[in-house]
């Protein structure tokens, strides 16, 4: 299976980086291909609400956006890799979702899988409500196969997710796919 990972985190050291390395060492134990994107490195910039696209064709913006659209339309499933900011996805990882509106036809016809892997400081119970709700959201939107969710919880520094169970619950939902 294809796997395209979508990591929206500016900090490549840092905590949800610890999630996607894990998930991947078990997607490709598991004879997977993972191709990922380190959003914050990219130029992507915002959708500007034009309806240029149609909802399903070219798009104005010209930029790295285009490389994400040709992986995610050439891929088997999608994973969304991000911290928790203010109880929702980062900035990174939401203008890409934004723009799929030039593609989301030719997404929901792939009937792809998808999986979420977030990490946050706060280990209240309630921490990814508003980010889990957001996350089936998208996938009742985007007809997607939920594979499962890594929610890190209490994971404010590399040591600390590092010393959780989230690491090798990371690599599990990659291995078992």
């Amino acid at each position: 299976m294809k796997i395209v990972i979508l990591q929206g985190s500016p900090n490549k050291k840092g905590s949800t980086n610890i999630l996607v390395e894990n998930f991947s060492q078990g997607a490709e134990a598991a004879g997977h291909s993972i191709r990922r994107f380190d959003l914050a490195d990219m130029d992507i910039r915002p959708c500007t609400g034009c309806v240029s696209c149609g909802y399903e064709g070219p798009c104005i913006l010209h930029d790295e956006n285009q490389k994400i659209k040709k992986a995610v339309l050439d891929a088997d499933m999608i994973v969304f890799a991000t911290p928790l900011y203010y109880y929702g996805m980062s900035a990174q990882l939401k203008i890409v979702i934004d723009r799929f509106c030039s593609y989301n036809s030719s997404i929901t016809r792939k009937h792809m899988k998808s999986a979420l892997l977030t990490v946050a400081w706060n280990s209240d119970n309630w921490t990814f409500d508003a980010l889990e709700s957001h996350y089936q959201t998208l996938v009742r939107y985007l007809d997607f196969q939920d594979q499962g969710m890594v929610l890190g919880r209490g994971c404010g520094t590399p040591s600390m997710t590092r010393h959780s169970q989230y690491p090798e619950m990371a690599y599990k939902l990659g291995n078992r796919l």
